[in-house]
C-alpha cells in the first residue's frame, strides 16, 4: 500500500477537516461508503471461506482421498512445500509482490495498485490455506482498500482525488476486516491506530469507515446465515473462569510484558535475517522454508502428541480449545510448541504473505498457560495477558492489543482487562526501547 491518508480536497483549495465533515460532498462520500460495504465484505466473506475450504482440502479431504485413513505425521511437509513453490513466483514475478512483506510489522494508511490486487489474493491464498504461519487480517485489508477505490475509478471513469481515494480505500479496508476481529469496533481501533490518524482527520476519515464496517458486519451475518457457514468470531465460548486480579498477578503481568517485548524482537530480527536470503534465491528457498515450517510441526506433534495445527496456521482457531482445556498441556510442551511455533512464525515473516496478529496472539496465550503454573496467576489471566503482550510487541498498537485480548475472552476479557493493561503498556514500553531490529522495508525481488 503506498498511498497516503488525505484529507479530500476541492480542486481550488484544500478544505479544513471540519468543513470537509459539514459538506454536501461528504455526505455523497458516506452514501459511497454504505454501497461499497456490501460488495466488498461479500468478497471478504468468500475468500475466508475459500481459505478455510483449501485449508480442509489440503490437511483432511487430499490425504483421504489417497487412501489414508488419517493425514500421517509427515503429511504437513506436502501443502507446506506446495505453498513456498505457490508464493515464491507470485512474489519474484507479479506486480506489487503479493503485497507487503509481513515482517515489516503492521501499517495501514494506503492501498494497492488495481494491478496488484491479483497477486495478493494468490500469495494470501497459498499462504494461509496451505498452513503457512500468518493471518488474514492485513491480505483482507489491503485487498478491501485496492477494490474500494478500484471500483470507484471505474465508475468514475477516470482519476480520483488522492484524499477522496484515501477515505474511499480505508472505507473499503474496514468493510473487508470489519468482522474478522469481532465487531466493527475492533476494526476501526486498528485501523485508526495503525494508521496513525487523530483529531478532525480521524473523524473524517473514521465515520465513513465504521459505516462500511457496519454494513460489513450485516451482511457477514446475513451471508453467514444463509450459507451455513457461520460468521467469523475472535469470542470463544466455554472458557474456564478468570480469577479477580490481585497483587500477585500484577507482577506476572510487569514480567510478562517484558518477556513478550524481548520475544518479538527475536522473532522480528530472525524474520529480517532470513528475508534477505529468500529474497536472493526465492524460487529455491521459498519451498525450503514451507518445509521447514512443516518441520517444527512435525517435531512438535511427535513429541507432545498434540496437533499439528497448532504449529501450522495463524492460530486463530486453535486459540479456543488451547484455551478451554489448558490442563492438557504440561510445561514442556508449552515451551516446546512456544519455539516451534515462533520458529515457524519467524520463517512465514521472512518468506510469505500475510497478517502478523493472530500468530502472535497464540504464542502469547502459550506463554501465558506456561506462565501460570507459577504461583499467584490463573491459567485464562495468563493466557490474556500474554495474549495482549505479544500482540502489542509485534504491532507496536497499544489500543488495539488491549481491546483484542479482551474481546477474545468474552465476558472474562472485562474481569482480566487490568492486566491486559498492565502488560501491554510494559511490553509497548520495552518495545520502543530495543533497538530497530532492521529495515522496515522489504527488498524487492530481483527482475527475473
Amino acid at each position: 500500500m503506498t498511498a497516503e491518508v488525505a484529507p479530500p480536497a476541492s480542486a481550488e483549495a484544500p478544505m479544513a477537516p471540519m468543513d470537509v465533515l459539514r459538506s454536501r460532498r461528504y455526505l455523497g462520500l458516506l452514501g459511497l461508503a454504505a454501497v461499497l460495504g456490501v460488495p466488498i465484505s461479500a468478497l471478504a466473506y468468500g475468500f475466508l471461506l475459500l481459505t478455510a475450504a483449501v485449508q480442509t482440502w489440503a490437511f483432511t479431504t487430499a490425504p483421504l482421498a489417497l487412501g489414508y485413513t488419517a493425514p500421517p505425521l509427515w503429511w504437513p511437509l506436502v501443502p507446506l512445500g506446495v505453498a513456498g513453490v505457490l508464493v515464491a513466483p507470485v512474489i519474484r514475478f507479479l506486480p506489487g509482490h503479493g503485497g507487503e512483506s509481513p515482517a515489516d510489522g503492521f501499517h495501514a494508511g494506503g492501498y494497492p495498485a488495481g494491478r496488484e490486487l491479483g497477486g495478493i489474493a494468490a500469495a494470501a491464498l497459498a499462504s494461509i490455506g496451505l498452513g503457512v504461519v500468518v493471518g488474514p487480517e492485513a491480505p483482507l485489508i489491503a485487498l478491501g482498500g485496492g477494490l474500494a477505490v478500484l471500483a470507484v475509478r471505474l465508475a468514475r471513469r477516470g482519476n480520483v482525488p488522492a484524499g477522496v481515494a484515501s477515505v474511499v480505500a480505508a472505507t473499503g479496508s474496514f468493510a473487508a476486516v470489519s468482522t474478522l476481529f469481532g465487531s466493527p469496533l475492533a476494526a476501526a481501533f486498528l485501523m485508526m491506530e495503525a494508521a496513525g490518524l487523530g483529531g478532525a482527520t480521524a473523524t473524517m476519515v473514521l465515520v465513513p469507515g465504521l459505516l462500511g464496517a457496519g454494513i460489513g458486519s450485516l451482511v457477514f451475518v446475513g451471508l453467514g446465515s444463509w450459507t451455513g457457514f457461520g460468521t467469523f468470531s475472535l469470542a470463544v465460548s466455554g472458557l474456564p473462569p478468570a480469577g479477580d486480579p490481585t497483587p500477585g498477578a500484577l507482577g506476572w503481568a510487569v514480567a510478562a510484558g517484558g518477556v513478550a517485548a524481548l520475544l518479538c524482537w527475536v522473532i522480528r530480527s530472525a524474520a529480517l535475517w532470513v528475508r534477505p536470503l529468500i529474497v536472493r534465491r526465492a524460487l529455491v528457498l521459498t519451498p525450503v522454508l514451507g518445509l521447514g515450517i512443516a518441520a517444527l510441526a512435525i517435531l512438535y506433534a511427535g513429541v507432545t502428541g498434540h496437533a499439528v495445527a497448532e504449529v501450522l496456521f495463524s492460530g486463530q482457531d486453535a486459540l479456543g480449545p488451547l484455551l478451554r482445556d489448558p490442563a492438557a498441556y504440561g510445561v514442556g510442551a508449552l515451551l516446546l510448541l512456544i519455539a516451534c511455533k515462533g520458529l515457524a512464525y519467524a520463517g512465514a515473516l521472512a518468506g510469505f504473505r500475510g497478517g502478523p496478529t493472530f500468530p502472535a496472539m497464540f504464542i502469547g496465550a502459550a506463554g501465558g498457560l506456561a506462565l501460570a503454573h507459577l504461583p499467584g496467576l490463573d491459567a485464562l489471566s495468563g493466557a490474556a495477558i500474554g495474549m495482549g503482550a505479544m500482540t502489542v510487541g509485534m504491532l507496536r498498537l497499544p489500543l488495539t492489543s488491549v481491546l483484542l485480548a479482551t474481546l477474545f475472552l468474552g465476558a472474562d476479557g472485562l474481569t482480566v482487562m487490568p492486566l491486559v493493561i498492565v502488560a501491554v503498556v510494559v511490553s509497548y514500553l520495552v518495545t520502543l526501547r530495543l533497538p530497530d531490529p532492521g529495515p522496515r522495508v522489504a527488498p524487492a525481488p530481483e527482475a527475473a
